[in-house]
């Protein structure tokens, strides 16, 4: 499917432009919110999309960075990440409420989430989902006030990824102290956005993320889905 438009929200992007994917035969569908990395929609986050399509889900993976592209709006962005409340919160919301008034969706949406995706898909889990997925994504301060009342999650981290140390016994613990479900793993041979199926980034950037550990794993990342799309069809469909 091309990139489409969703139109603006109140507090959110003036035109909120995404990517849907469609799973193949008949609907409707559970529905995910995908929400891409700090680099933004490119093809490797839209490949994600296509794969959770082809496991049954009709994904729509929004653009946060609508309003002027990742250098304008990737620092209100993740300003709005720590705060808690922001643009692109609101256009979580909307992406989450288009999705189930969609006439292919049964009603029922989750939310994936990558790298900042991922970080967004954790405080998101309370926020109307009935699934989250999180994926090494940095961890906001505050979580647990953050986590209260979340839906449940399943979690995948790496354990070469320095940027989240901690992170996954962090969450498992307060995921447990919340009573909240839960599948929280820490990956020993996986790094930052382990879960690609390319290099991403800046083309000149990709030596320097590659040596500060942003790679694919596939061993680890075959696993990670196994585990996404199994705890997605209990809590989605």
């Amino acid at each position: 499917m091309p990139d489409i438009s969703i139109g603006g929200t109140d507090g959110g992007s003036t035109e909120l432009r995404g990517y849907l994917a469609v799973p193949d035969g008949p609907g409707p569908w559970p529905g995910v919110v995908a929400i891409h990395e700090a680099f933004g929609v490119d093809d490797v986050m839209r490949r994600q999309a296509d794969r959770l399509a082809g496991a049954g889900y009709l994904t729509f993976l929004p653009d946060l960075y609508s309003d002027g592209g990742a250098a304008r709006c990737v620092m209100g962005t993740f300003r709005a990440l720590l705060t808690g409340h922001g643009k692109a919160f609101v256009d979580i919301d909307a992406a989450n409420g288009w999705l189930r008034e969609h006439d292919d969706c049964t009603g029922r949406v989750g939310v994936i989430g990558f790298c900042m995706g991922g970080a967004f898909a954790l405080v998101s889990a309370n926020r109307g989902f009935e699934a989250s997925s999180v994926n090494y994504g940095p961890l906001p301060p505050g979580i647990e006030k953050r986590l209260t009342g979340a839906c449940p999650v399943v979690a995948s981290y790496g354990k070469k990824d320095f940027s989240t140390r901690g992170a996954a016994n962090k969450i498992e613990r307060t995921l447990t102290e919340l009573d909240v479900p839960h599948d929280v793993k820490l990956y020993p041979d996986a790094a930052h956005s382990f879960l690609n199926d390319a290099m991403v980034g800046p083309r000149p950037l990709r030596p320097l993320l590659r040596v500060t550990g942003f790679r694919p794993e596939p061993a680890s990342a075959k696993d990670a889905w196994r585990r996404i799309e199994a705890f997605f069809a209990e809590y989605l469909r």
